[in-house]
């Protein structure tokens, strides 16, 4: 059996086919491209249960990865991250059967290490030396960390603001790091010269089709652990939102090999009050959204303007009757400390913006009694120290604690 039974890029807009064995980046039409896999000799060749005896990381997915040959497997250790019940938090919101997909676990801290795995390891399996990408921090920091990893040169750039820690990873990767006074997408307007003065590889969001691919083995692993059923609603907090499609992806594929049956989960994308393209384009009920101007939130990695695959998410949404929310940067906060003291997990501030859209929607009644609902909490809140303000009593010694 082969390593991967992926077969070809496609375009979702034109429909032009490219060859999985030369670099691509965008198609013609200007549209990401997608990874096709062959998925009916897949299911004829493919047991399921040959996963029980594989590593407990993302690669025991590999049929239904791109990297054809496990020679060119980058790898840090990520995947099956912790799927958590909150029993105590899901009775506080009202949610019967709560859980939170941990990816605060995985290497590099977020879940921007699953892509980063799975595109360094195609783009070295490609012949890649070098690239280049925009980034809010941690899909920098990633992508930097694993592309030392596998000897190749990087060049990041992001927004000065961006999280220190984010930014000390990248500089410590040995990466070629730049600071910008703007958004991230300042940043890829800087990427995207480079890219077309130097012929660099580009990495930057959707601009190459293997990010994605590690992003939907969060899906893989949600399915799996949940003994290959399916939950009711999967929130996810959606910047340039790559982990929504990737999921719908891996759920698309998993039921079109016979893994799993039935109704997909209703999507949620979360995004934060200042900055939501999503949601408005949404409410409108239109195909894609427009540049959200003067865009800020303290969920950084949201803060994404404008998503080259917007037209993705909103199909993922409507294909399987999900919602776009905003929520504000109070709300968030406030559920960060509500999840830290109920639950003991430290969420970052993109996970906890899923956590109150999860509550709001059960006010709401949009999440029914007796549904089971996932969160994605996508880093460490350790990440972003600046984010929580605490204080304590300085004692004396000698001084009793009262």
């Amino acid at each position: 059996m082969p390593y991967s039974y992926a077969s070809h890029l496609k375009c979702p807009v034109c429909g032009n086919e490219y060859d999985l064995h030369e670099i691509h980046q965008l198609c013609e039409c200007g549209s990401p491209l997608l990874v096709e896999y062959d998925l009916e000799r897949l299911q004829q060749e493919v047991d399921i249960q040959l996963l029980q005896e594989r590593k407990p990381d993302l690669w025991r997915y590999h049929e239904l990865l791109p990297v054809a040959s496990e020679d060119n497997v980058v790898t840090l250790g990520e995947g099956m991250t912790p799927l958590l019940n909150m029993p105590a938090l899901g009775a506080h919101y009202g949610i019967d059967h709560l859980y939170m997909k941990d990816e605060s676990l995985i290497p590099t801290g977020s879940f921007k290490a699953r892509g980063a795995a799975v595109g360094i390891s195609r783009a070295k399996e490609l012949g890649v030396e070098e690239f280049a990408m925009p980034t809010n921090g941690n899909a920098g920091a990633a992508w930097a960390l694993y592309a030392a990893r596998a000897g190749m040169r990087a060049t990041i750039v992001m927004p000065q603001d961006a999280p220190m820690i984010t930014r000390s990873e990248v500089a410590l990767a040995g990466a070629s790091l730049y600071l910008v006074n703007g958004l991230i997408s300042d940043a890829g307007k800087m990427v995207a010269e480079k890219v077309q003065r130097q012929g660099v590889y580009d990495a930057s969001t959707l601009k190459e089709p293997y990010r994605i691919e590690g992003k939907k083995t969060m899906g893989l692993e949600i399915a799996e652990q949940l003994g290959w059923t399916m939950p009711d609603v999967i929130l996810y907090p959606t910047g340039g939102g790559v982990g929504l499609i990737g999921i719908h992806k891996a759920m698309q594929e998993l039921k079109a090999i016979g893994w799993i049956t039935g109704s997909l989960p209703r999507l949620v994308a979360v995004q934060a009050e200042g900055c939501a393209p999503i949601v408005k384009a949404w409410q409108e009920k239109k195909e894609r959204s427009e540049f959200w101007e003067e865009s800020t939130t303290v969920a950084f990695g949201i803060n994404v303007p404008k998503a080259l695959g917007d037209f993705l998410v909103l199909r993922a949404l409507y294909e399987t009757d999900g919602v776009a929310i905003a929520v504000s940067d109070q709300e968030l906060l406030q559920v960060q400390q509500e999840v830290a003291a109920m639950e003991g997990a430290f969420v970052c501030p993109e996970g906890a913006a899923t956590f109150a859209a999860a509550k709001r929607l059960a006010v709401e009644g949009w999440i029914h009694p007796g549904e089971s609902v996932v969160v994605l909490n996508t880093g460490a809140g350790i990440k972003y120290p600046d984010t929580v303000q605490t204080e304590a009593p300085i004692l004396e010694i000698g001084d009793s604690i009262l």
